[in-house]
């Protein structure tokens, strides 16, 4: 595993990381609730969605384990929101991405 990581650079990881936290439609579905409210929400996120409390609490730790979200935890209650400077670090790397890649095809078509 080591050597696998030596072969890819940090920022490929990071975005490696981030399509994996939205690689699930709940998750996507998740921030869209966060960005309709754009503040710290808590009970309204399982109820807008046709999931039980514990799979919900697991899909909001994945996006708050790579930096999606922010949390806070008061008791038995946790509020969430979402963490707009780590979106705009990967819409930057993905704008790279895209980048270089729209460059590199136009310059080497098969």
């Amino acid at each position: 595993m080591k050597a696998e990581r030596a072969q890819y650079a940090k920022a490929e990881y990071e975005l490696a990381a981030f399509t994996k936290a939205i690689a699930h439609p709940a998750r996507i579905a998740i921030l869209n609730i966060l960005a309709k409210h754009n503040t710290c929400i808590c009970g309204q996120i399982v109820d807008g969605l046709p999931l039980a409390q514990a799979t919900v609490s697991q899909h909001l730790k994945a996006l708050k384990n790579a930096g999606l979200i922010k949390g806070s935890v008061s008791g038995p209650k946790s509020c969430y929101c979402i963490n707009w400077d780590a979106f705009e670090a990967f819409k930057l790397g993905f704008n790279q991405l895209f980048s270089q890649l729209n460059t590199a095809r136009a310059a080497n078509c098969c």
